[in-house]
């Protein structure tokens, strides 16, 4: 009966939508009718409001909608939607203040001469919209307003104008910064939590383990992360566009012929092109720059474009008029004031400890206040020429609100959906498609490519994704980053965008085109770029590393990047080094050869002992190394023969879990019939007793068809498994134990000069100690061993110390016992400085070399980050998915 009402749901939905009632009302109102409807039914025939439910009850989805509420405006984790009103602004003033006309007209003029260059150029200044706008009706409709007659004027064929107007105005789609990259990074956040759930309780069940290992996680997705990995795609893009509008100019030079420039190509000329082209590219390169280098959060270079944007369209509406630069160019000098100053003096408000702090912190705030004049006065000048602020400001807010509202009553939707065992079926429909994850995929993304010609991206990514998106993510056979797949849907939407007869793009441009063009000719020129689009999605899809290697490469040399001995890095690191031990081990010998040599006699046993047991590991690395190498090539041949029934077994297996699935859900609805008081419950419960037996007798008949080798061959993976995991551990256990102890003894020598500026400190304690009072003395012992805490090896320092501080807790203390103390503390205070600057001087150098010989890959792991080379290559591995379906 559930599937009735999930039925119910669509229906009502698909209705509301063709009938043109609001999308941001269609969704919830759905939601709450079925419901309504099917609480009322299940009362009524059932006696049970939740009778007709598969999971939860109305209470239960009226619950969820409060905490969806409350998760859209107030969970922390979600505040990249705060970034949507940022860019929609930025978008807008651009687009408001004409500076979008200027960089069309500038590049037409600038590329126009070449074959094609008229074409090239709107696809280039599309490719600039979509990075400064990334609304596509905006974009479309001002290039058709601009480029078009143009284009037309110039004998372009109409096919190909509009086609390729159409095509540059829905890069913004997948360009950043992009509306949809936001929405699809927050749903795939959700997503990718909820698939990591998924496929650990697929790992528990399928190894009866509890824990499943960190690097089988599902790999989430960050806006900034949407971001850099749309990046390259959406190059891919522009450059097949250029690319076909090029060789279509050279095969068929009459349908894109060159466009000579009136004028000539003087200082002016250039200058006009600068002024047209440098700002907008300034603006995305500190916007996107920032994100990539990790300077500012996605919200924080929101709120850098939307400044930007305010302060470029101020100079740009009043221009002609006196003093049109002022603003901008006083704002521009009080950045380069500012970032010159926290180049040069490190500020920090609370703790200036120096003139030239004090002197940087008066400058900085000087710039700050002269680039509040400028924003001020930016701000002023919008609001006052032709209204302009006003109207950006409420285009905004329209915008905005509409996304809000949507993800509201789609977060409605969902919770119905789901309530009515929709995502049950959707699941059990996708993972029963043969082909597995790839026949999955393609499923999806055809139909996300259909709901596109009829509804917008909005609710395609927050009702169609959150339901989808866990099951493609959770297969360990794909084992796919949340980026790439967002990535791969932000394509597809753009494409659908695109698609006769509905994509919105097509009508956009038929609304602001001449009446020579006709539809057919926009239709037609729109599918040589659909297919293009296609292509660069097929590319996109077999390539995975151009969406995942800068989002990788971003991390992995952030400052918040993990250090070198992070469990998720560990396979591809030694994926790099292990091939250098078998140059490096040579020269390692000969560093443990040379180490040998030096005289260690000035340091103590506990120190020679560590690092003795240093010299005797290193030479056996390569033997680690090679052991690891064995195991993994033993595991790799024998799981060549053992895949084919690993995925025939887990697949009868699934069918067996779907068969207890389903038992249990007659079961319960038996359980709530018995509290039933409706005619037809007693045979009701008799059909659902039925079916329960057949279904057992069914789950016994497939039991029987696994193979009686399942048991054995398993174990024997899983020894092999094992076997290669130990290998590792063993070798990693060993760099770390063989590279340790010079990290140890280093960090206490080095520490030599901080230590021997203790001593008057422990000297001041005596005079403490025999007249202060109880209370003082243990105040000034605390004071003292907290100067040692910092300090590596110096506990037989501390404890007398500590013995001394405890004695004044009573009131009868002998003083001269806790001035012992306090002797024995200097004694061996006085010790330890003079092995330390004995070593200083003998061991250190020859410790620092040996250091240097092993740091390229014994002490890698240790490391507190990765080098930037390390970090590339580690980037590029982990950028390919990786099949881990064996381990499930």
């Amino acid at each position: 009966m559930d599937s009735f009402f999930l039925l119910l749901l669509v229906f009502l939905m698909g209705a509301a939508l063709i009938s043109g009632f609001p999308v941001a009302f269609s969704l919830p109102g759905s939601a709450i009718l079925t419901i309504g409807i099917a609480a009322a039914s299940g009362y009524i025939f059932a006696g049970d409001p939740s009778a007709y439910f598969s999971q939860d009850g109305p209470l239960q989805w009226l619950s969820s909608g409060v905490t969806n509420f409350r998760s859209v405006y107030w969970e922390v984790d979600r505040d990249t939607l705060i970034a949507i009103p940022l860019f929609v602004f930025m978008g807008i003033m651009l687009q408001r203040s004409r500076i979008a006309e200027d960089l069309l007209v500038a590049m037409a003029q600038l590329f126009g001469p070449i074959p094609g260059g008229l074409g090239i150029s709107v696809v280039f200044v599309g490719a600039l919209l979509a990075a400064t706008t990334g609304i596509v009706g905006a974009t479309v409709i001002a290039m058709g307003m601009i480029s078009l007659p143009a284009m037309l004027r110039h004998n372009y064929d109409k096919s190909l104008a509009t086609g390729t107007i159409c095509a540059s105005g829905t890069l913004g789609q997948i360009i950043p910064p992009s509306i949809v990259l936001i929405i699809l990074a927050d749903q795939l956040s959700n997503a990718a939590d909820v698939a990591n759930n998924m496929r650990r309780a697929d790992y528990r069940v399928a190894t009866g383990q509890g824990m499943m290992p960190s690097e089988f996680d599902v790999v989430s997705a960050s806006a900034g992360d949407m971001f850099v990995g749309a990046f390259i795609p959406g190059m891919v893009l522009v450059g097949l566009y250029m690319l076909y509008i090029l060789i279509n100019a050279l095969l068929k030079p009459e349908s894109a012929p060159p466009v000579p420039h009136d004028g000539k190509y003087d200082l002016n000329f250039f200058f006009q092109v600068f002024l047209a082209l440098i700002p907008p590219l300034a603006l995305i390169f500190v916007v996107l720059g920032s994100i990539i280098l990790g300077i500012a959060t996605v919200n924080q270079a929101g709120a850098i474009g939307a400044i930007g944007a305010l302060v470029m369209g101020s100079y740009r509406l009043a221009e002609g008029k006196r003093h049109a630069y002022t603003p901008a160019l006083i704002t521009l000098a009080s950045t380069v004031v500012l970032a010159v100053v926290l180049t040069v003096v490190p500020l920090n408000i609370k703790n200036i400890t120096s003139s030239a702090e004090s002197t940087g912190l008066i400058i900085a705030s000087l710039a700050s206040v002269c680039m509040m004049v400028g924003v001020t006065w930016s701000i002023w000048r919008a609001h006052t020429i032709n209204n302009t602020l006003q109207g950006v400001m409420v285009e905004t807010a329209k915008t905005t609100s509409m996304v809000f509202i949507i993800l509201l009553g789609a977060a409605m939707l969902t919770a119905a959906f789901r309530g009515f065992g929709g995502e049950h079926l959707v699941k059990e429909f996708l993972t029963s498609l043969p082909g597995g994850f790839w026949t999955q995929f393609l499923v999806v993304m055809l139909v996300i490519f259909v709901l596109g010609f009829f509804i917008d991206f909005i609710e395609i990514s927050v009702v169609v994704v959150p339901i989808v998106a866990p099951i493609l993510l959770s297969d360990p056979g794909a084992n796919i980053t949340a980026v790439w797949l967002g990535v791969m849907l932000g394509l597809n939407l753009q494409t659908s965008f695109l698609t006769p007869p509905f994509g919105f793009a097509l009508f956009y441009l038929r609304g602001v085109a001449p009446p020579e063009v006709k539809t057919t000719h926009i239709y037609k020129g729109a599918i040589a770029f659909i297919m293009l689009q296609l292509l660069g999605m097929m590319i996109v899809a077999y390539l995975p590393p151009l969406v995942n290697y800068l989002p990788n490469r971003t991390y992995l040399t952030s400052d918040n990047a993990p250090p070198p001995v992070n469990p998720k890095i560990q396979e591809c690191l030694e994926e790099n080094l292990f091939p250098l031990y078998e140059t490096e081990q040579p020269r390692l010998n000969e560093a443990v050869a040379t180490f040998r040599q030096s005289n260690l006699g000035g340091l103590p046993d506990s120190y020679q002992s560590k690092l003795e047991g240093s010299l005797k590991l290193v030479p056996t690395i390569a033997d680690k190394v090679a052991a690891v190498r064995q195991a993994e090539a033993n595991l790799a041949a024998f799981a060549e023969g053992y895949a084919p029934l690993h995925y025939r077994v887990r697949d009868i297996e699934q069918d067996i879990q779907k068969h207890d699935a389903d038992i249990k859900a007659f079961e319960q609805a038996i359980q709530r019939l018995k509290f039933s008081e409706a005619p037809d419950a007693p045979a009701r419960m008799k059909q659902f007793e039925q079916d329960i037996e057949r279904l057992q007798e069914e789950k016994a008949t497939l039991a029987t068809t696994i193979p009686s080798e399942w048991k054995e061959q398993r174990a024997q993976f899983e020894k092999l498994a094992k076997e290669e995991k130990m290998a590792r551990l063993l070798y990693r256990r060993s760099v770390d134990d063989a590279y340790q102890p010079l990290l140890d003894v280093e960090e206490v020598l080095q520490q030599t000069a901080a230590l021997e500026q203790l001593e008057p400190t422990l000297q001041g304690l005596r005079s403490v100690i025999e007249t202060a009072p109880n209370d003082d003395v243990m105040e000034r012992i605390k004071e003292a061993e907290g100067a040692f805490s910092d300090l590596s090896g110096v506990s037989k320092i501390k404890s007398p110390l500590s013995k001394a501080r405890r004695l004044f807790k009573k009131d009868d203390v002998d003083r001269n016992e806790a001035l012992a103390l306090l002797d024995d503390s200097l004694s061996e205070f006085r010790a330890e400085v003079t092995w330390r600057k004995q070593a200083q001087a003998e061991v250190l150098p020859a410790l620092l070399a040996y250091d240097d010989a092993l740091k390229p890959t014994v002490g890698v792991r240790l490391q507190p980050r990765l080098s930037l080379e390390l970090a590339k290559d580690i980037s590029v591995c982990k950028s390919s998915h990786r099949d881990i379906s064996l381990y499930f």
